[in-house]
């Protein structure tokens, strides 16, 4: 166990320095609540009601809602005007019979651990509410809040429960209770034979909780039958990277709009309808000075296009010339042979 806090246990002029440690925890089965298709978590967002955003942690406050629905938004200011004690004592108040200390009264038990050096006084302490099976009525300041407890005694050690405040305990109103008809002689007697029948000494290690070794071996079986599902690990992220990343998509899409840009996917839908594309965007009115320099690279390109054809139409037309040469030649020479 890992102690919680520190201070001391002071009565008289006695002075106890403990540590305090959780004597409670709770077993109670736990379950996630997952994506039923793949058993990804389910996670909730910080979302304010009024606007939709999602609230970072820096800009969480407090609030109090009034009855009549309204909410008042507390600061860290507020909150430091507010009565509140830092003491690390456990100041005993007064001893008082442990059967006026009602159970419903209790809340959170905590064991008391003495330094070595305050063995002796420790069990003083101890010995005397056991002996006078006395509970030490003490306050103590949790979290910067004051609260009432008891000091008693359980296998030895010294345990502090914290109390809840009078107003806190809730008082029953049933009044058919009071008006129900008086149980008959007959009727009492049968009652007193069954408690009887099942009268007996409280044994702890009799009951378990049944419920969670049950879901303990079906999640068992479920492993080593394979039904187990693997998600992917989640992306970690935050609102204001998401913004950031939003604000940037934004911006840029206004840019395009502003030169007049459309994006891939409208090139995309007019090939589809026939049109053609040879760029990534489409570029309609630009600024004078974007529109000369394309001028300029169009008769640029154009001029270079003219040079590079002009020698092979000249060599085109050498060639032409010398196959019609030769076929005179030819012709020539065959009118001479039928002359001859």
């Amino acid at each position: 166990m890992r102690a919680i806090w520190k201070g001391a246990v002071s009565f008289g002029l006695v002075n106890v320095p403990v540590r305090l440690y959780s004597a409670t925890e709770n077993h109670d089965v736990q379950f996630r609540q997952v994506h039923r298709e793949d058993g990804g978590r389910i996670r909730y967002r910080r979302v304010c009601s009024i606007d939709g955003e999602e609230v970072a942690y820096d800009d969480i406050a407090k609030g109090y809602e009034t009855e009549d629905g309204d909410m008042v938004v507390l600061t860290d200011e507020d909150f430091q005007d507010l009565p509140s004690r830092t003491s690390k004592e456990i100041s005993v108040e007064k001893f008082v019979p442990a059967d006026q200390i009602d159970p419903m009264l209790l809340d959170k038990s905590y064991y008391l651990e003495p330094d070595k050096s305050a063995t002796k006084p420790y069990v003083l302490l101890r010995e005397a509410l056991e002996s006078e099976n006395r509970m030490a009525i003490v306050t103590v300041s949790i979290r910067t809040r004051m609260t009432m407890a008891v000091l008693r005694v359980r296998d030895g050690v010294i345990v502090m429960q914290t109390m809840l405040w009078p107003d806190e305990i809730r008082s029953p109103d049933f009044a058919f209770v009071d008006s129900a008809a008086e149980a008959s002689d007959q009727e009492m007697q049968m009652a007193r034979l069954l408690i009887d029948q099942l009268a007996g000494d409280y044994e702890p290690d009799d009951y378990e909780d049944d419920y969670a070794k049950a879901v303990e071996a079906l999640v068992k079986a479920k492993v080593e039958g394979g039904e187990v599902a693997v998600s992917a690990e989640p992306v970690e992220e935050t609102g204001e990277v998401v913004d950031l990343l939003a604000a940037l998509a934004r911006s840029v899409e206004r840019a395009k709009a502003a030169r007049g840009e459309v994006s891939v996917d409208d090139d995309d839908e007019a090939e589809a309808d026939g049109g053609t594309s040879s760029s990534t965007t489409k570029k309609g009115p630009a600024k004078k000075s974007a529109a000369d320099a394309s001028v300029a690279t169009k008769a640029s390109a154009k001029n270079t296009s003219t040079k590079e054809a002009a020698p092979k139409k000249t060599a085109a037309k050498k060639t032409a010339a010398k196959k019609t040469a030769t076929k005179k030649t030819a012709t020539k020479k065959s009118s001479d042979r039928k002359a001859s």
